[in-house]
């Protein structure tokens, strides 16, 4: 038992080191490459979205809080699936509350996004964004470890080149629990 938490607590340091590895590569790329970037169409996008979940069945309501790193290729936005590779980290209530219980959901995803520009605005953009990864839930005596797919449907309004807000509602199933959707809003800053 003690094994399988200190095997867990070590894939944790992985990726959140991995995460910072790209971060900070990503911004040192993206410093390189200002000029560039702009006019090749690619962004580097840092967000963090709180939201609630609905599951189903019943509509009861879960604290959600989402973070995570995309980047945009400019070779692929003519790609019908997606032009932007992201990964995220989502913490989800379990338990009976809404904020936080012992009992948690975490789920480590990569995803592929497709960012659609709307007819006559560069202010509202649409999006499609597919997931897949990793679900542990804790608290229970061992930790549980299931495939999570996650699919949403978003529109995000530009404020600035640099700052957007991000609306999205997103469909999800772990293959061991009924599935739920998510509603979000959270604020991104691209460079």
């Amino acid at each position: 038992m003690k094994l399988i938490a200190e095997d867990f607590s070590m894939f944790v340091q992985c990726i959140l080191a991995l995460t910072l590895v790209l971060t900070l590569a990503s911004v040192s790329w993206a410093q390189a490459q200002q000029e560039q970037s702009q006019d090749s169409g690619t962004s580097t996008d840092l967000w963090i979205m709180p939201g609630s979940d609905f599951v189903r069945p019943g509509l009861g309501a879960k604290a959600n809080y989402n973070i995570g790193i995309g980047h945009t290729f400019g070779f692929l936005k003519k790609d019908p699936i997606g032009d932007e590779v992201t990964f995220g980290y989502t913490y989800e209530d379990a338990g009976s509350g809404f904020w936080h219980s012992q009992f948690g959901s975490h789920t480590e995803s990569l995803g592929i996004m497709k960012n659609v520009g709307l007819p006559k605005t560069k202010r509202i953009t649409g999006y499609t964004w597919i997931q897949l990864g990793i679900t542990s839930f804790t608290g229970n005596a061992t930790v549980q470890n299931n495939l999570y797919d996650g699919e949403s449907l978003g529109a995000i309004i530009h404020l600035t080149s640099h700052n957007s807000i991000w609306i999205q509602d997103t469909f999800n199933k772990v293959f061991t629990v009924p599935w739920y959707t998510t509603a979000s809003i959270g604020y991104t800053w691209s460079w």
